[in-house]
């Protein structure tokens, strides 16, 4: 699968793309209804083993769409820049390709793992708790990266 960039001379290395996955915030999920209809959610997530996990309810958009198509992209949005008087913004972002599936007993525990030293790393016996009770409240998806692409205006 491979997916080009229009300005190549914007192309970010594989590393530099894979540290824009490492260090960002958030990410934004695109999955397509049965009948075509877009859906972008924003989202927090993990950066694993060549992968991305995100966690969700047991029901939603987002699992009805994969269901019907699990063919994704996920994007981050690196640091970013607006230069007003150049009429442009520096940025950098990475997009990756690939088929979500469902992450299911050790897997779905180290991805929430994960994502509470990500996001809550201050917080962890507490985190632990929480992940515990929710086990049932809760999926875990992941992305094994089938194609990736970087791209920034430094």
């Amino acid at each position: 699968m491979e997916h080009k960039i229009r300005r190549a001379d914007r192309a970010l290395s594989e590393n530099e793309t894979r540290v824009i996955l490492q260090q960002g915030e958030y990410g934004v999920l695109s999955t397509a209804s049965a009948d075509g209809q877009p859906y972008g959610v924003p989202l927090h997530y993990c950066y694993v083993n060549d992968a991305i996990y995100f966690h969700c309810a047991v029901e939603g958009q987002k699992m009805e769409n994969i269901k019907t198509n699990n063919k994704v992209s996920f994007t981050v949005v690196g640091k970013t820049e607006v230069l007003p008087d150049k009429f442009t913004s520096k940025y950098e972002s990475a997009i990756v390709f690939g088929k979500a599936t469902e992450a299911v007993g050790s897997e779905k525990q180290k991805a929430l793992i994960e994502v509470l030293k990500k996001y809550s790393p201050g917080h962890m016996e507490s985190g632990m708790q929480m992940i515990e009770k929710s086990e049932d409240k809760v999926r875990v998806y992941k992305i094994p990266i089938e194609a990736l692409t970087g791209k920034a205006n430094k």
